[in-house]
């Protein structure tokens, strides 16, 4: 077990950490992932022959595989196990008995069924934080299919992308999923934490439709606290002017001016100072009430150059501004800021097996970041098993209580 309050410089925060993976797609992947980043040692059971579904969502494929699949599941041991079959079962018992974390997006009730649920593995590993993920948790929603898209729909997200008056839109990412993700991961170590003070682990339950409804902030406040139901107001802000793409003399550009000081800063930029006199857009309240009257004023200004000048003239003025790119330019722009976005990782034997988006986190003093490539379905299944056929210990309370 790992020992994070004396952790020496450079050693990664959970490395001692067994995380018994038994999730799938993309927010237990993800969590589960992090974890590893951070040191764990994660072995994913995944089914005989097919694997996790994302192994097979594709195109588009790389060398190696689906990147989708290969998105969350770096740093991670894949281990094949039948859990339709009594000896699988065991050793999947067996894994959990010995981990410190369980993740499972099982239906649920579906781990129960496979005699792997958190009741009956806390009897005897009573330190196991076991972690699980449903679409609308284990109450009225229980039976109902949890599937990113279809909570962004039922849990109101929708509601609020998209231009206003058309289509409904989901974001562009699986993002209640990754919410979910973080959440859980957020959950998982503050439990972990926990057990050091008590000996005991704890059942965390997380479902997507709670997650996003926790990341609409400001928008569910509105509801709760004034009544205001949102609406889609494209890519506008309810409560700040401007707070949105402006048009250039040739691609939109994003501008949030926050406060007054950066409005005024902007008028000035624009060569048209007047406008943060007028007492029509003089406080962000009265921009509000007069942006339809505001917006076309700013846009005539910034028709007169393209919006790679703007973003460069504007962020010279502590303006918040930049111009619509792509994911390819996302990722050049944060290699030019020395953000490094990028890891490569390596297959067993060290060799190049492609790039991938390293976990956002920089430590001080810094941690050698794990760059291991997505296993290949049953790579690690013969060592696993071999390793579980081996007795094994499950650690008392008190051994977690004397860290």
């Amino acid at each position: 077990m790992a020992d994070t309050e004396n952790t020496p410089a450079g050693q990664r925060p959970l490395e001692g950490i067994l995380v018994a993976d038994f999730s799938r797609v993309l927010a237990g992947p993800l969590c589960t992932m992090t974890l590893a980043d951070l040191g764990a040692r994660v072995i994913k059971v995944e089914r005989p022959e097919s694997g996790d579904d994302t192994r097979s969502w594709g195109p588009p494929w790389s060398a190696t595989g689906a990147t989708y699949f290969e998105s969350v599941n770096r740093n991670k041991e894949s281990v094949c196990l039948d859990l339709g079959d009594e000896h699988g079962r065991q050793l999947a018992r067996e894994l959990a008995l010995r981990a410190d974390v369980l993740v499972e997006n099982f239906k649920p009730g579906g781990m129960d069924r496979l005699g792997l649920g958190y009741a009956e593995l806390s009897d005897a590993n009573p330190g196991l934080v076991y972690a699980s993920i449903s679409g609308f948790g284990d109450g009225g929603g229980r039976g109902l299919p949890g599937y990113d898209f279809v909570v962004q729909a039922l849990g109101g997200l929708m509601s609020i992308t998209g231009e206003a008056g058309g289509t409904p839109l989901k974001a562009g990412v699986a993002l209640v999923d990754v919410l979910t993700a973080k959440d859980t991961t957020i959950a998982v170590l503050a439990a972990l934490q926990s057990r050091r003070a008590t000996g005991r682990g704890s059942h965390i339950r997380l479902n997507l439709l709670s997650s996003l409804q926790g990341a609409l902030a400001n928008q569910a406040q509105a509801y709760l606290g004034a009544g205001v139901v949102p609406g889609p107001m494209g890519n506008a802000h309810p409560s700040i002017v401007p707070y949105q793409l402006l048009a250039c003399a040739d691609v939109p550009l994003a501008v949030a001016c926050g406060n007054d000081a950066q409005f005024a800063r902007l008028a000035r930029e624009l060569d048209a100072p007047e406008l943060a006199a007028d007492e029509r857009f003089a406080t962000n309240s009265a921009r509000v009430q007069n942006r339809e009257t505001l917006i076309p004023l700013l846009e005539h200004c910034l028709a007169a150059a393209p919006a790679a000048h703007w973003q460069e003239r504007l962020s010279r003025a502590g303006i918040p501004a930049g111009k619509v790119s792509g994911i390819d330019e996302g990722i050049v722009f944060a290699e030019s800021l020395g953000l490094e976005p990028v890891l490569e990782v390596r297959d067993a034997d060290g060799a190049p097996a492609g790039k991938q988006i390293r976990h956002p986190a920089q430590w001080e003093p810094p941690l050698a970041p794990r760059a291991e490539a997505p296993p290949r379905l049953g790579q690690h299944t013969e060592a696993v098993l071999n390793w579980l056929r081996e007795p094994g210990a499950v650690q008392e309370p008190e051994d977690y209580l004397s860290r």
